[in-house]
């Protein structure tokens, strides 16, 4: 509920002694998407006035220059770049023709990397050790087939990359040209097609990363690279969760506000909840849970080590998805309890009934699959946790000062929930990358609930609410 209108009017405030609740104070809006958007350090001093007034081809935002062979944003350059150096798979939650625009291009990794291909731009441009400066400045925008396209988009080129350099290439893994051994690996907060992509590549992160200066409690944890990919075909092995995964995974659950929501929800049997109680309650929610986010900002353990500014733009552009994971997951028993009693006390009119969107009727299938989901998993507090640190630390955020940094933080608590889900669910081999794959679509949930008018949004709650209560009944 980005917005800042007023809740739409019905039916009175409940006066006398059957009241709902007491008239809600006035609240501060939510903080926009947009606030920050304004604050952008991403151009390059050098570039000349004429490409600034070019756009991008794969966005449409102010492009840079030619990056890998054709005129794009340092946003997307640097987007390519890291999808094809980390090998990256990537999977579109709707029928892959997501719009691509200056606001919408985060919403979609798979898209995005789809055009990027697309309009040309150009891979083997990218150099092999990952450091800035094309490998060839003469290379330019190149016309791949659909099928290449494909072999890309699956990561079957990868593969077929990992399989020519074990049959061909030497053991040296500190080779740049020898990526064998991460040629599978996945990136972390990207959707994973596979177990043998999800557990693949160890060795040559640990030593692409562990040599990097970082602070001593925050130094990869080593064992994560030294045991082998379990074969789906042999019996899980049995081992101890490392010190410092157990360490790095409490300071983010200590971070957490566990505690049940304070707004109140309960109501008195018989009365009838009006439309703009059910929205002036849903604002109360929100107000709340938001401000518990900026409390859990303050308390996360690298909270020192990113800017400010750095923190206004991902909280203003994941606060949505950080709300809807912690009511699908710690809060979901007061959301499906006492706020589903309440939703059922509101009737909505016919009118409300005709006019509710085909947009909104996709947001009620999702949250009610997504729903399911989380209540099939039953997911625990360190296991959310570590969610919610992945979905934030989101490195392709416009406006951010210190995207690499953030790049290795998500990297970081990737492999720790990882390490502790394969420690804890030894028997659930595809638990992790289940848990994974939920966090893209909650981000498209987000991104589609700000585009439901205000006035549909209780109907919407009413629904969602109503039909998991009862289907978890009947369990």
């Amino acid at each position: 509920m980005e917005r800042d209108e007023r809740p739409p009017s019905g039916g009175g405030g409940g006066g006398g002694s059957a009241g709902f609740l007491e008239p809600p104070a006035a609240l501060p809006p939510p903080p926009r998407n947009g606030f920050c958007q304004d604050e952008l350090a991403e151009l390059d001093s050098s570039t000349n006035d004429r490409a600034e007034q070019r756009t991008c081809l794969i966005c449409g935002d102010r492009a840079t220059g030619l990056h890998y062979g054709i005129i794009s944003c340092e946003g997307c350059k640097g987007f390519f770049k890291r999808s094809i150096c980390n090998k990256r798979v990537y999977r579109c939650s709707r029928d892959k023709n997501c719009v691509m625009s200056r606001k919408q291009r985060n919403r979609c990794q798979y898209c995005r990397l789809l055009k990027c291909l697309q309009m040309g731009m150009n891979r083997k441009a990218i150099r092999e050790d990952g450091m800035p400066g094309g490998r060839n400045k003469s290379i330019g925008p190149v016309q791949i087939s659909e099928e290449e396209i494909e072999r890309i988009m699956s990561g079957q080129e990868f593969e077929e990359e990992a399989n020519h350099w074990s049959n061909h290439g030497d053991s040296d893994h500190s080779s740049p040209g020898n990526r064998a051994s991460e040629s599978n690996q996945p990136s972390p907060g990207s959707t994973l097609s596979s177990r043998s992509v999800e557990l693949n590549g160890f060795v040559a992160f640990r030593d692409q990363y562990m040599g990097m200066s970082v602070p001593p409690h925050y130094q990869y944890i080593p064992h994560l690279f030294s045991y082998s990919a379990h074969s789906p075909l042999l019996p899980p092995q049995a081992r101890s969760l490392d010190p410092q995964s157990y360490s790095l995974i409490h300071q983010l659950v200590s971070a957490e506000d566990l505690e049940p929501l304070g707004t109140p929800m309960l109501i008195e049997d018989g009365y009838a909840v009006t439309q703009a109680e059910l929205f002036a309650l849903l604002c109360r929610l929100a107000d709340e849970l938001l401000f518990r986010q900026i409390a859990w900002i303050k308390k996360l353990p690298f909270f020192c080590e990113l800017s400010i500014k750095d923190y206004t733009c991902l909280l203003s552009s994941t606060w949505q998805e950080l709300i809807l994971l912690s009511s699908l997951t710690v809060y979901s028993k007061q959301i499906f309890g006492e706020l589903a009693d309440v939703t059922a006390k509101y009737s909505p009119s016919d009118e409300e009934l005709h006019r509710f969107s085909d947009e909104g009727m996709e947001v009620i299938e999702r949250l009610i699959y997504l729903y399911h989901k989380f209540h099939q998993l039953k997911v625990s507090n360190e296991e959310y946790a570590c969610m919610k640190a992945i979905n934030f630390l989101n490195q392709d955020i416009r406006g951010l000062t210190s995207a690499s940094q953030l790049e290795q933080l998500n990297k970081r608590y990737w492999y720790i929930c990882q390490d502790f889900t394969e420690y804890k669910y030894t028997h659930q081999p595809n638990r992790f990358p289940d848990l994974m794959m939920c966090l893209p679509e909650i981000r498209y949930i987000a991104g589609k609930m700000v585009n439901v008018p205000l006035e549909q949004l209780p109907l919407l709650f009413k629904v969602v609410l109503h039909s998991c209560k009862t289907s978890v009944g009947k369990e």
